[in-house]
């Protein structure tokens, strides 16, 4: 199998194509290693509940411990979720352009195999997650729903980023818990903040498979908006940055947290500003500057911390 064998149309040149070994590709490729972006924007909401949970308990810093769980949690189970996707997804894939030369519909893993690296992969996020307190164990179990239902959505409700919202944003719930034991208030708002976030920003991603999704019949936000798509944005992303400031009002948040929410409100403003739904290449590119916006906002909440 060549170096490239394989690489999905939207991932270029990383660290698996250049130097992982030939029979490893399928495996990071199921996992998205090669594609990291995901496993970023899974894993914000993670620190951000963290985040939010050190300014409540007015701690200086977040819990390091918690977000270095996090991060390995959000890489593992994010590799473990796109796997799932891709088994339940793979006669779809096959008739998709971005997404045929994927391991599975291409042939270069097996669906026995697939469903084995998922029981690898979820091992992992099993032993991250038993390292925090019983209240956050069962609300990292009660996250597997979210996670089973999503990749079936498309198939009947052109809303299926709000699955993806859902699951997704979980993170949101994990950070309280995790220092408190229990589910306040604040962090329910973050996560109704989170998923309008993964709404608005998956139904960007979605528009670089609008003309093949349409034809095979896979429903999306980005079919159902269309011509729509900047000011329903604009909507859901209003909507997390008032959700969050909310959340952040709840936990006691400071003027530095305002002043972090403001950047990533101006983050979120730029995208929409720039957007071009027929740019797939655009499309891809705002997507993926997420990840940035999401950091921003985290610094805030570390800063505001600091400095209270």
């Amino acid at each position: 199998m060549s170096g490239t064998a394989g690489r999905v149309a939207d991932s270029t040149g990383n660290w698996v194509d250049t130097a992982a070994p030939d029979w490893l590709k399928p495996y990071l490729r199921l996992a998205r290693l090669d594609r990291p972006i995901g496993s970023w924007l899974l894993l914000m909401p993670c620190w951000w509940s963290a985040g939010l949970a050190a300014i409540a308990a007015g701690r200086p810093y977040p819990d390091p411990w918690h977000c270095l769980l996090f991060f390995i949690g959000a890489f593992a189970m994010r590799g473990a979720g796109c796997t799932w996707n891709d088994i339940v997804d793979r006669d779809l894939d096959a008739k998709v352009e971005r997404t045929r030369s994927r391991p599975i519909p291409s042939g270069q893993v097996s669906v026995r195999l697939a469903l084995a690296f998922l029981v690898l992969q979820a091992l992992v996020g099993l032993a991250v997650l038993l390292q925090f307190n019983a209240f956050t164990i069962l609300m990292g179990f009660l996250s597997l729903t979210t996670v089973a239902i999503y990749p079936f959505l498309k198939r009947v409700t052109h809303w299926p980023q709000i699955g993806l919202g859902l699951a997704f944003s979980w993170g949101a719930l994990m950070g309280g818990p995790a220092v408190f034991g229990r589910l306040d208030p604040a962090f329910i708002v973050l996560y109704a903040g989170s998923i309008a976030w993964v709404i608005a920003y998956d139904t960007i991603y979605a528009h670089q498979d609008r003309e093949d999704d349409a034809l095979i019949g896979i429903k999306s936000t980005a079919i159902l908006f269309d011509e729509r798509t900047r000011p329903m944005l604009a909507a859901f992303y209003s909507a997390a940055v008032v959700l969050i400031g909310i959340a952040g009002w709840l936990a006691g948040a400071g003027l530095v947290f305002a002043l972090g929410l403001a950047a990533f409100a101006a983050h979120l403003a730029w995208q929409v500003r720039r957007l071009d739904i027929g740019d797939p290449a655009l499309c891809l590119r705002l997507f993926k500057s997420n990840r940035d916006a999401g950091l921003i906002l985290f610094g805030g909440m570390i800063l505001d911390a600091a400095l209270r």
